[in-house]
């Protein structure tokens, strides 16, 4: 998708979305079992699914597109299970008390490995890093399908579940995968309502509505943004930082110069409010001054004050860590667009030239479209100086 352009519209219901998985199916020729072994659910299970006696969970229909080759009808409304969200209460989780029963060594070991992997993603290509972390999301639900647990357990399971969906999303987003994100991050939100973690539920939306911000339709992007925020009343301090600057992101976005500025005097107050006696998920680990410094500069370089914005991210790029290859080189594309807007096109020239475009070759579509937006925008600009334009690179 472009930007502008929306999301697909809602999923069939329950009977015709379990009739489009047994067409998908027969038409490819595998058997109920054979699909069984391929999507690694039981046989009784999806023989449920396929008559619409069960539901087809987003990962259900991931599944069997991935395994036949095809898509199969189309992501939820995000719109609409934000609100279910926001307003509902939290569902019971429907664990499974058959099979192996497992105990708390194995739970600290896959949350474990999500906090090993979340850390891999500021150094490994997105393209390298996606399949991995699909396959730990696969392998941990099926556990919680299939396993007997605790019902302590069972939410550490779900919490496991909802932030390894949460990456698989970010990172499909920024492989430029964008109609696999959506599904990652709705089904994250189902398992962490199961969890009962509101705070991680909030995080998959907003990060949901982050990427709408730059890919989809805006509108609904600060709707789902807004909403993530008003629906984690609750949050410590760096999670409701987080949860503001996205949606300042979605405000700057459409213009919306006042919903900006108090969402950034917002994501200051926050996290001048952290300290250590205060508990924060592991999940937001990276936050910190600089990252808000960034994101406050995007702000402003949408906003049309890209001269405010330098200081910013000529601050942050000082101190950062540059074996965060990927991050350095997006946030050097936009002191390059802060500088071609400002009117200095040999200055936005040379910050293009310092970036490290190995990034790209690790799999990041989101950095190789900043540059390109970002040399286009210099080239217009030198073309047609010194109008303005008002078409802006994305992401």
């Amino acid at each position: 998708m472009e930007a502008g352009e929306g999301l697909p519209p809602s999923t069939p219901d329950t009977a015709d979305l379990g009739a489009l998985l047994r067409a998908a199916r027969e038409a490819a020729g595998h058997s109920l079992a054979g699909m069984a072994v391929l999507t690694h659910f039981s046989k009784p299970y999806l023989g449920l699914v396929e008559t619409g006696r069960r539901p087809a969970t987003p990962e259900v229909v991931e599944r069997y597109e991935h395994a036949l080759g095809v898509p199969i009808g189309t992501p939820a409304d995000p719109v609409r299970l934000t609100h279910e969200w926001l307003i509902g209460d939290p569902p019971v989780p429907r664990q499974l008390r058959a099979g192996r029963r497992i105990g708390t060594g194995l739970v600290e070991s896959l949350e474990g490995r999500v906090i090993e992997l979340r850390h891999f993603d500021d150094t490994v290509g997105s393209r390298t890093l996606l399949p991995v972390i699909r396959a730990e999301l696969d392998q941990a639900e099926h556990l919680v399908r299939t396993a007997s647990y605790t019902d302590v357990l069972g939410k550490r399971l779900y919490t496991v579940i909802g932030e390894l969906a949460q990456l698989a999303g970010w990172v499909a987003s920024d492989a430029g995968r964008y109609s696999d994100a959506p599904r990652l991050y709705l089904s994250g939100v189902t398992a962490a309502e199961s969890a009962g973690d509101r705070a991680l539920g909030a995080q998959l939306l907003s990060s949901l509505a982050y990427q709408i911000t730059n890919v989809g339709k805006r509108e609904d992007a600060l709707l789902i943004a807004r909403s993530a925020v008003t629906g984690a009343p609750d949050a410590s301090p760096l999670v409701r930082a987080l949860l503001l600057e996205r949606l300042a992101w979605a405000a700057a976005r459409l213009r919306d110069t006042d919903t900006t500025r108090r969402a950034l005097d917002a994501v200051n107050d926050a996290y001048d409010q952290r300290f250590d006696g205060i508990a924060e998920p592991e999940w937001v680990y990276w936050l910190n001054r600089a990252e808000i410094d960034v994101m406050a500069a995007r702000c402003l370089i949408e906003l049309g004050t890209p001269t405010a914005a330098e200081p910013l991210l000529t601050r942050a790029l000082a101190g950062y860590n540059r074996d965060h290859a990927r991050e350095v080189a997006l946030y050097q594309t936009w002191l390059a667009e802060g500088h071609a807007r400002a009117g200095d096109l040999d200055a936005a020239r040379e910050v293009l030239a310092r970036i490290d475009t190995t990034a790209i070759d690790a799999g990041s579509a989101r950095l190789h479209r900043r540059i390109t937006a970002v040399n286009r925008l210099i080239d217009r600009r030198a073309q047609k100086k010194p109008a303005t334009s008002t078409k802006r690179p994305t992401e």
